[in-house]
């Protein structure tokens, strides 16, 4: 059956009736020589750079910038601390605690869940298929009259396989609710990105991050795209000053620099397959499964004795084998051409220690 999306009948009620907080610089719009609205210090503050002034509340220069680079107008675009900021607000705004519900499919990104219990709402998993695509009958059985969202993760976490697009376009032409495709990694993939797909389907948001392949996990930047009427949502909750000013002024310079970042990306691919060639050398190594992300899940037959063993040698990857369907896996970020060279350096060593 199609979906019959309507964004009020899916919205909280106590969220639709919200009056949010109007900040100073919600009221003032434009320049003025003397700012005595906002009980600013006036004087500066103690740093080379002021920021004795509140930073844009909705980070209308970054998103101007974004809006060239994504194409997507900006108006279609919110920034969070981080796609965990832009989680939270989809659970708050749209799930009613202790009577909503919604499907993950494991093995999948942790937050999602980890929101979930935080805002008490339950969750229903439903599991990749052994090829880490989706079930989508399991998935169809698993909607019922109080399925809110369903969280899909391409390329995956921690699995790095891009999902099936056009199993993707069957749950969004199919559910009534929000279908939340999370694209933090979709720089490293041959697969085009759903923020194309913003005008077809109302009932889409994308989630990106600048933490990848942008390099700026430290700033806690990330994005969500959707209609203009969930990006009105999302600003309606959203805290009045949720990025600061030294983020948006970092981020603005970091923008500039996409022939950098691109440059970066070409060579991690180029590094995620050299890595993967490697790997299957190892006889431990059982399966290198492949990957759209800039990560390689590994399975091995020894998994926890590798990760201790790497650990020894001071270099850290994540054991991922108690996940469902990730049993006896590794999961291994491609670093710099120099680090990739120590992890096979030291499962070389892993080797030569057995024999």
């Amino acid at each position: 059956m199609a979906s019959s999306f309507d964004l009020n009948n899916l919205l909280r009620e106590n969220i639709r009736n919200l009056v949010p907080y109007s900040s100073a610089r919600d009221e003032f719009k434009g320049q003025a020589s003397t700012l005595l609205d906002a009980n600013e210090n006036a004087f500066g503050s103690p740093l080379d750079v002021f920021y004795n002034r509140y930073p844009d509340p909705l980070q209308h220069e970054i998103k101007h910038k974004l809006s060239h680079i994504k194409g997507v107008p900006a108006r279609n675009i919110f920034l969070g601390n981080g796609s965990d900021e832009a989680i939270d607000i989809l659970f708050r705004a749209f799930c009613r605690p202790g009577i909503d519900n919604v499907i993950l499919v494991p093995p999948t990104y942790g937050m999602y869940e980890v929101s979930a219990n935080i805002n008490d709402v339950a969750v229903k998993k439903v599991n990749l298929t052994n090829d880490f695509q989706l079930n989508l009958e399991g998935i169809a059985e698993a909607i019922d009259t109080n399925t809110r969202i369903i969280f899909l993760c391409s390329p995956n976490n921690p699995t790095g396989n891009s999902l099936h697009r056009e199993d993707v376009e069957t749950v969004l032409a199919n559910f009534n609710g929000l279908v939340v495709i999370d694209e933090a990694y979709i720089n490293y993939s041959r697969q085009k990105t759903f923020i194309q797909e913003l005008t077809e389907y109302g009932n889409l948001v994308v989630l990106q991050t600048l933490s990848k392949a942008w390099g700026l996990a430290g700033l806690r930047l990330g994005m969500a795209f959707a209609s203009e009427e969930i990006i009105e949502v999302f600003n309606k909750i959203k805290p009045p000053y949720n990025i600061n000013q030294a983020t948006q002024e970092l981020a603005l310079k970091a923008l500039d620099q996409v022939e950098q970042v691109n440059n970066w990306i070409k060579e991690t691919v180029s590094q995620r397959e050299q890595v993967s060639e490697l790997l299957r050398t190892f006889d431990y190594v059982l399966h290198v499964y492949p990957s759209d992300a800039n990560f390689i899940l590994v399975k091995t037959s020894e998994p926890r004795e590798i990760y201790t063993h790497l650990v020894d040698a001071s270099v850290i990857v994540r054991d991922r084998s108690k996940v469902e369907l990730c049993e006896g896996c590794l999961r291994i970020t491609i670093g710099t051409p120099a680090e990739n060279e120590r992890l096979i350096a030291a499962l070389q060593q892993y080797k030569s220690d057995k024999q």
